[in-house]
Formats: C-alpha cells, sequence, structure tokens
C-alpha cells in the first residue's frame, strides 16, 4: 500500500483584547475584510464578498501596488457563530490547488484567542508563502481591532 504523503499546513495563535463577537464581524463582514484581508497595507481590497452559512461563499479580490490581482474565493463548511469557521481556499490562478482555512476563537478573560489552521497545501512553497502572508493579515487585523 503506497503511503499518503501528508500536506503541508500552517497554524498561527493569536490574541485579541476584545470579545468573541468583535473578532468574528471581522472575519466575516467585506467592510471589515477589506481592512484587513491583504498581506500589506500598501494592497487594496476591491471586493470583498461573504454569505456566511455553510455552503455559502466568498469572494476576496487584494490588488498590489503594481495593480496585479489576486483573487481567493472558496465555500464555506462549517460556522458557529462566534466559536469556529471553516472555508475552502484556491486561488483564481492555480483553482485545482484547493486548501482549507480554519479559524477558532475562543473567549480568554478579557481577550480573544483567535487559532487559524491553515491546511492541504500544494507544497512547502505555498505553505511558506501563505505563512508569511497570514501573519501579516493577523497584524492587521490585530490593528484593526485595537
Amino acid at each position: 500500500m503506497a503511503q499518503v504523503k501528508e500536506k503541508p499546513s500552517l497554524t498561527i495563535v493569536r490574541s485579541f483584547k476584545c470579545a468573541p463577537e468583535k473578532v468574528w464581524r471581522a472575519l466575516t463582514q467585506p467592510e471589515a475584510l477589506k481592512q484587513w484581508m491583504a498581506p500589506t497595507d500598501e494592497f487594496t481590497i476591491p471586493v470583498a464578498e461573504s454569505d456566511v452559512r455553510v455552503g455559502g461563499r466568498y469572494h476576496i479580490v487584494m490588488r498590489s501596488p503594481d495593480g496585479e490581482e489576486h483573487d481567493v474565493s472558496g465555500a464555506y463548511r462549517e460556522v458557529v457563530p462566534n466559536r469556529k469557521l471553516v472555508y475552502t481556499w484556491a486561488w483564481k490562478s492555480t483553482p485545482e490547488r484547493e486548501s482549507l482555512v480554519t479559524m477558532e476563537l475562543r473567549a480568554a478573560g478579557g481577550s480573544t484567542e483567535l487559532t487559524l489552521r491553515h491546511e492541504q497545501f500544494f507544497d512547502e512553497e505555498a505553505r511558506d508563502k501563505h505563512q508569511q502572508g497570514w501573519n501579516s493579515c493577523v497584524g492587521r487585523l490585530d490593528r484593526l481591532l485595537a
């Protein structure tokens, strides 16, 4: 029997000094997504759409300073308001490379702990690029929620 090679994944844990409901809104509302869901402040987000329900879809377009567009979309697999969001992730340029994002929120005192897991990457290079992108996005989310 051939051994199944485990696909690369990443996990980021960050704490925010606010209630889970505020973090949830930032993760799910288009106007909030436009403020943090890009790797740097120089990017703009002309498109952010989300239909937050199981089977609903989201679509985000990030535009780099040189005008290049990075178009990502997917479907929500699990939605537990203020607690857990699971969705597929696929770039328009490589739709066959679908991966999976899980965001879990846990109230901790007056803060909320976010655990972001992104799994089933095509290869280590894709994981490493996303690790850098997500760390930057989460930093921007932190500033939004502060």
